[in-house]
């Protein structure tokens, strides 16, 4: 079972940013599920958030900043620890810490119209061009699944699932041609993961911060984990194996 680091290592440094994604590549673990959003100017940032208020402390909309204003939003000014600034990064810049990387899960966030899930796929493929072999690219929206189907994209794709419709969830991804679902944690439970399994589609849980949780799933088979808390999980597997 992978252990994929939550949008980083959000419970060990700042989330979705160049130290997060450094800090797990020096732990060794080479797995690592992020968020993409296209900006007006098209470059592709990584980012949770639809505003950066959480992350940085400051109430600014991301659609109405281009690439070239992000020196102004430090990600990292919530941890008082932290030694460095870091600004969010463009998704170019974080593939060059990850060309090692086994599992890249890239989370396509929600978009308004069938028209931007074209526009942001477009680029995404081009972006990830050298990742075909271990990226996964996932979703809660439909139309980016739909959008990556109509452009016969290379690449595999994930469905994530955060709302309880049972048995749907597997025949929506298989409609999809996905090969993964995501599972929220709290819906993943044995029943339906043996169903997803014989349905023949791999599986990632989030977010599993629980040692024992875990450990459970690993049981089950369960091919990745993804967890804010990534150095304590692999301290704690390794012992548990």
């Amino acid at each position: 079972m992978l252990i994929i680091g939550h949008r980083g290592a959000r419970g060990e440094a700042p989330e979705n940013t160049l130290g997060g994604f450094q800090y797990i590549h020096d732990l060794g673990i080479r797995a690592v599920e992020f968020d993409v959003r296209l900006l007006k100017d098209q470059e592709l940032i990584i980012m949770h958030d639809d505003n950066f208020i959480r992350t940085t402390g400051i109430d600014q909309n991301i659609y109405q900043c281009a690439s070239n204003e992000l020196d102004a939003y430090n990600q990292a000014a919530i941890w008082m620890d932290w030694k460095h600034i870091e600004m969010t990064p463009k998704l170019s810049q974080a593939l060059k810490i990850m060309q090692d990387f086994q599992h890249l899960e890239v989370e396509v966030k929600a978009v308004k119209t069938e028209q931007d899930a074209e526009a942001l796929t477009t680029v995404l493929e081009k972006a990830l061009k050298g990742f075909e072999e271990n990226a996964v690219i996932t979703s809660f929206d439909l139309k980016i699944h739909q959008a990556l189907q109509k452009q016969q994209s290379k690449f595999k794709r994930g469905l994530l699932i955060e709302d309880d419709i049972g048995l749907k969830s597997i025949d929506q991804a298989l409609a999809l041609e996905c090969c993964q679902i995501g599972w929220m944690n709290q819906l993943a439970s044995d029943e339906m993961i043996h169903a997803t399994q014989k349905a023949g589609l791999n599986l990632s849980v989030w977010t599993v911060n629980d040692v024992e949780r875990a450990k459970h799933l690993r049981e089950l088979g369960v091919q990745g984990l993804i967890t804010d808390f990534p150095k304590m999980m692999q301290k704690e597997l390794q012992q548990i194996q």
